[in-house]
C-alpha cells in the first residue's frame, strides 16, 4: 500500500496529530503531488473549527500546495512529472457543465474542495485532478508561492472580473493576510490605491506594498473624505463592516466587492445602490486560467506574500500563531515529513 503522512484533527478545534491513510488507486485525471511547502490559510482554521458546517473527521486541512509532480494518471493532461506545480482552494471540477466550458471552473456546482471530503496538503503527498495543478514560473520562490493559490487569486480574480482600467482608484478593506496581497497587485495593475484599516501601525508598511492613501475608518470623517471617488472597493475582512459608510465612498458605477468571509449578513441600503447605480459582489478563489494570469502577473512584477516559515512538524504552533492574530502575514509550512 501506499501511505500518505499527513496531520490530522479528529474533531473540531483539536490540535493536529500525525496520520496516515491509504489514498486508493491514481485516478485516471489525478496528479500526485509531492508536498515541498503548504500556507496556512484563516480557511484551514475555520474548516478545522468545522465554523461553515462542512468539515468531516479526521481533517488534514492544506490548500496552498507547492511542490512536484510525481504521479499522472494516463488522461492528466499538460503536466510533466518532476514540474514544480501548485494547488490552491479547488481540487476537481466535472469539465462538462456551462461554467466548465466557459472557463469558470471553480463556479462548478460538481467542483470538489481540496478540503472539503478530501484530505489537503499538510501531508508529505496529495492527489487533485490535472485541471487544478498549475505549473509554477521559474521566476516564483517555492517557499513563498503557496499562498498565491489560494489568497493570491481571491484577490486577484476582483480585478478581471470588472474588467479594471489602470486609471481607476480601487480600495482594499483589510491589510492582512488578503489585504497586503491586493495592495500589491492594485498597485502593479496601475491604479491609485487606497488602503482601509483600523491602526495607524500599518500605515508605512501599506504604503510600502503600494499603497497611495491610507484611511484609518476609526477616525471620524475618514470616509467622507473619500466620498464618491473609488470605482472598486474590494473587503478582504472576515468581521463586521460598515457598508452604508463604504458605498458612499464608491463613485457611480461603483462596485463593494467582498472575499471575507463574513459569517453574519452585510446589511445593505437600497438607495445608495440605486442612487449611484452601483452594485455588490462577491467570488470564490478564481478559475484555473485566472491562477495561471495571477502567477505570471506576479512573476512580472516580482510580486509576493510576506510569508513566515514553521517546519511542517509544529503545524500546531503555526495553527496557533494563526488564531492569535499575530501573523505577518501568511504562514507556510515546510515539509520535513521525509
Amino acid at each position: 500500500m501506499n501511505y500518505f503522512n499527513a496531520y490530522a484533527a479528529t474533531s473540531a478545534k483539536e490540535p493536529l496529530k500525525p496520520f496516515s491513510f491509504d489514498p486508493g488507486e491514481l485516478g485516471i485525471e489525478e496528479v500526485e503531488i509531492k508536498v515541498s511547502h503548504c500556507g496556512v490559510c484563516h480557511s484551514d482554521l475555520s474548516m478545522l473549527d468545522n465554523e461553515w458546517g462542512l468539515s468531516k473527521y479526521p481533517f488534514v486541512p492544506g490548500h496552498e500546495v507547492v511542490g512536484t509532480v510525481v504521479a499522472l494518471g494516463e488522461e492528466a493532461k499538460g503536466l510533466e512529472i518532476g514540474q514544480r506545480v501548485g494547488l490552491g482552494w479547488s481540487s476537481q471540477s466535472c469539465l462538462s457543465c456551462h461554467q466548465c466550458l466557459s472557463g469558470h471552473h471553480n463556479l462548478c456546482p460538481n467542483g470538489q474542495a481540496t478540503i472539503v471530503g478530501r484530505h489537503g496538503g499538510f501531508a508529505d503527498r496529495v492527489r487533485a485532478q490535472w485541471t487544478w495543478v498549475r505549473p509554477i514560473p521559474e521566476q516564483l520562490d517555492p517557499a513563498r508561492t503557496g499562498p498565491l493559490f489560494c489568497g493570491g487569486v481571491t484577490v486577484f480574480a476582483p480585478l478581471q472580473i470588472h474588467n479594471v482600467p489602470s486609471t481607476a482608484r480601487v480600495g482594499i478593506i483589510g491589510i492582512g493576510g488578503l489585504g497586503h496581497m491586493a495592495l500589491q497587485f492594485a498597485n502593479k495593475w496601475g491604479c491609485e490605491v487606497h488602503a482601509f484599516t483600523t491602526s495607524d501601525s500599518k500605515e508605512a508598511e501599506a504604503r510600502k506594498l503600494g499603497a497611495h492613501y491610507i484611511h484609518n475608518t476609526k477616525a471620524d470623517g475618514a470616509l467622507k473624505k473619500v466620498t464618491g471617488s473609488l470605482d472598486l472597493i474590494i473587503s478582504t475582512i472576515n468581521a463586521g463592516l460598515d457598508v452604508p459608510g463604504i458605498l458612499d465612498t464608491l463613485a457611480p458605477n461603483g462596485c463593494l466587492h467582498n472575499v471575507g468571509a463574513v459569517l453574519t449578513p452585510l446589511q445593505v441600503p437600497a438607495f445608495s445602490l440605486i442612487s449611484g447605480q452601483k452594485s455588490v459582489a462577491g467570488s470564490p478563489a478564481g478559475s484555473p486560467t485566472a491562477i495561471d494570469d495571477m502567477l505570471n502577473f506576479s512573476a512580472r512584477h516580482s510580486i509576493a506574500p510576506i510569508t513566515e516559515m514553521f517546519p511542517m512538524s509544529k503545524v500546531n504552533d503555526a495553527i496557533e500563531h494563526l488564531r492569535s492574530g499575530k501573523a505577518r502575514y501568511r504562514i507556510v509550512l515546510e515539509n520535513d515529513l521525509d
